[in-house]
């Protein structure tokens, strides 16, 4: 009796650990999580999904890549781009190093730390 008593105590511990095990890898916020900017020609824009993967343009280039969501911010990760040239559009994103929201506005930083721009949200 004392045996199953310690079995099943066990059993519940490690089923207990695999359940948190599986949820390190969520983000422990989803605000970063959905669509920002517009996609209007020449307009930014990124599609951030939970598991951190992005993928948008910065208003001339598509852009992708995998960044590390941590509550309410982003770290973006390397940036994948095209390298077309266009005229009279400003592509500060393709140089975004983090992101952080509140409410409905990313601002988009770089590597130095600087705000280079914003994101609202936009609709799913």
């Amino acid at each position: 009796m004392l045996l199953n008593r310690r079995i099943r105590g066990m059993a519940v511990a490690a089923a207990v650990v695999l359940m948190l095990a599986g949820c390190a890898g969520t983000p422990s916020g989803q605000a970063v999580v959905g669509r920002w900017g517009s996609t209007s020609s020449g307009q930014p824009n990124l599609d951030i999904q939970n598991d951190g993967t992005f993928a948008g343009s910065d208003g001339c280039n598509t852009l992708s890549g995998k960044g590390l969501i941590d509550g309410d911010e982003i770290t973006f990760g390397a940036i994948s781009s095209t390298l077309m040239a266009c005229e009279n559009v400003d592509t500060w994103l393709s140089k975004a190093a983090t992101g952080n929201v509140n409410g409905s506005t990313m601002t988009v930083l770089d590597d130095g730390g600087s705000t280079i721009g914003t994101l609202k949200r936009s609709g799913s």
